[in-house]
């Protein structure tokens, strides 16, 4: 029989680092969507494909918000890849072809309004989910 002592403690996404992610992710939400609906409502035609995209980002938030809180580890990792493609993709475009953005997305300059939290979201959040056990979460 082994020791408990000495048997790694299984890892749940709800507990320790996993609740540290949840929260961060539930900030980014509300943040991201309440910058969105006010950009869209008010300042639509400034910039539309800049507020669009920074709706995208808060509902890719609110999703991986959910699915983590829920214990839905492939949706969330679906989630979480869907933002780190896009953190990428978008900061590119951003630095590369700044001229057809004429105001910042959260995702732009790969999240360096942001503190580039946007950017590394992603990957702790990839990080965290690969080291969960999935019998631990629901699918």
């Amino acid at each position: 029989m082994s020791d408990p002592s000495t048997t790694a403690r299984p890892r749940h996404i709800n507990s320790g680092p996993g609740v540290v992610l949840l929260v961060v992710y539930v900030v980014f939400a509300i943040s991201a969507g309440a910058r969105a609906v006010f950009q869209l409502a008010v300042q639509f035609h400034v910039a539309p494909l800049a507020y669009l995209l920074s709706a995208f980002s808060a509902a890719v938030y609110i999703v991986a918000a959910v699915a983590i809180g829920r214990r839905r580890r492939l949706l969330a990792l679906t989630a979480v890849w869907i933002e780190l493609v896009g953190v990428v993709a978008i900061g590119l475009f951003t630095v590369l072809a700044p001229q057809d953005f004429a105001d910042a997305t959260v995702w732009s300059d790969f999240g360096s309004g942001y503190g580039f939290v946007p950017l590394i979201l992603p990957v702790l959040g990839l990080i965290w989910l690969f080291r969960v056990r999935e019998s631990d979460t629901a699918s």
